[in-house]
C-alpha cells in the first residue's frame, strides 16, 4: 500500500472501478495503512499497527435489553410447545448476542466496515464487529502471517486494464488459464518449466509489435526475459492453490500436479486409514494439519495445505474418505 500521493493519470477511471475484483471484497488491512491512504481524486469514495476511531452505532437489540420496559413479560410453558420453548430459546440466543456485542478494554475485536472521513479524522463505520476470543493469541499470530501475503499477492500489485478498456484479465491470468488447462487436458503428471515455457509465447509482444521503424529501440526487459518472468509467476501461482508442487527441491526443476500424483493419494489415504484407527483420531477423525504434518514427514516436505486441501477434495469426491466437519476426515 502507497501512502504517497497517486498521479491522476495513473488512476483507472471510476467507471471501471468495479471490474476490478478486490473493489467489492472487504480488504484486511493494517490500521496504518487505513490511515495513510490516499483518497481518489476522482469521487469522494474511501475504500495492531495503529489506532483508529471505530464508530459503532448501538443496535435495537441493545437497546430493548437496557431498557426493562421493553422486556417481554408474558411467559409461555414449555407444554405449549412440548417441551421447546421458542420464547425462551430465542431470549438465549440474544443473550449470546449481546455478549459478543458489549466490549471491554483490552478486548480483541474484528471488525469489518467502510472507511470515513468524519471530524477531519478517519474512522470505519463497523457494519459487522465482535469480540474475538483469543487466549493463546492463536488468531491474532494468524492474522499477521496472513496480511502480508494478501498485500503481496493483491493489494499492493496495480490493477490493470487493456488499451480498450473493457477487459480486466491480465496477462497473467491468461497465461495460468493456459498452462492449466493444458496440464488438464494432457493429463499432466510432471513437468520442467521448458516443457510449458512455448505455451505463453503468443502473450508476449514481438519487438516489432512493440515499436515502428522510425523510433528509438525501447529499453527494457527483451521477450524471453518478459517470457521467463510471466512463467515463474504462473508457477507460483500454481503452487499457492495447490494445483501443482515440488516433491524435491534442486537444480532440477520438476513440478508435480497435485491431482495426478497418485503416489500422493495414496500415502494421504494411508495415513487417514492408519491415524483414524488410534483412539484420539477414532470419533472426530484426523484434522487437516495432522495429516499436512504426517505428509510432510512420510512423503514430501513441500507438500503445501493448498495441494493436501485439494487431495483431500478429490479423496472425498471419490468416497475414499468423508469429512466428520469442515477441517476432520475419517477413513471410510
Amino acid at each position: 500500500m502507497q501512502a504517497a500521493a497517486m498521479d491522476p493519470a495513473d488512476e483507472p477511471p471510476s467507471m471501471l472501478w468495479g471490474l476490478d475484483p478486490i473493489f467489492s471484497a472487504f480488504a484486511r488491512l493494517f490500521v496504518r495503512d487505513i490511515l495513510q491512504m490516499t483518497e481518489s481524486t476522482q469521487v469522494p469514495v474511501d475504500d495492531g499497527t495503529g489506532v483508529i476511531n471505530c464508530l459503532c452505532w448501538k443496535r435495537n437489540l441493545l437497546k430493548e435489553a437496557e431498557d426493562p420496559n421493553k422486556s417481554g413479560t408474558k411467559k409461555h410453558s414449555d407444554a405449549d410447545h412440548g417441551g421447546f420453548d421458542p420464547v425462551a430459546e430465542l431470549k438465549k440466543l440474544g443473550q449470546a448476542q449481546l455478549k459478543r456485542c458489549r466490549l471491554e478494554i483490552g478486548e480483541l475485536v474484528r471488525v469489518r466496515g467502510p472507511v470515513k472521513t468524519s471530524r477531519q479524522q478517519r474512522e470505519i463505520m463497523a457494519s459487522t464487529y465482535y469480540k474475538v476470543d483469543d487466549p493463546v493469541m492463536a488468531i491474532q499470530i494468524a492474522w499477521m502471517m496472513e496480511v502480508p501475503q494478501l498485500y503481496r499477492q493483491f493489494y499492493d500489485k496495480r490493477f490493470q486494464i487493456n488499451a480498450a478498456g473493457y477487459s480486466a484479465e491480465s496477462s497473467i491470468n491468461k497465461a495460468t488459464n493456459i498452462i492449466q488447462d493444458f496440464l488438464k487436458q494432457k493429463l499432466v503428471t510432471k513437468f520442467r518449466p521448458y516443457d510449458v515455457q512455448d505455451l505463453l509465447q503468443p502473450l508476449i509482444p514481438s519487438r516489432h509489435q512493440a515499436q515502428s521503424a522510425e523510433q528509438e529501440p525501447l529499453a527494457g526487459p527483451s521477450g524471453c526475459q518478459q517470457l521467463s518472468q510471466l512463467l515463474k509467476e504462473v508457477l507460483q501461482i500454481l503452487q499457492n492453490e495447490g494445483v501443482v508442487y515440488r516433491k524435491v527441491k534442486s537444480q532440477d526443476e520438476m513440478y508435480l500436479v497435485t491431482t495426478q500424483d497418485k503416489d500422493l493419494f495414496i500415502a494421504v489415504k494411508d495415513i487417514i486409514r492408519e491415524d483414524s484407527k488410534r483412539e484420539k483420531y477414532a470419533e472426530k477423525g484426523c484434522h487437516v494439519l495432522h495429516i499436512l504434518s504426517a505428509v510432510r514427514q512420510r512423503y514430501s516436505l513441500n507438500v503445501s495445505k493448498a495441494a493436501l486441501e485439494l487431495v483431500l477434495k478429490t479423496l472425498e469426491c471419490d468416497s475414499d474418505i468423508i469429512s466428520t466437519s469442515d477441517t476432520h476426515y475419517i477413513a471410510i
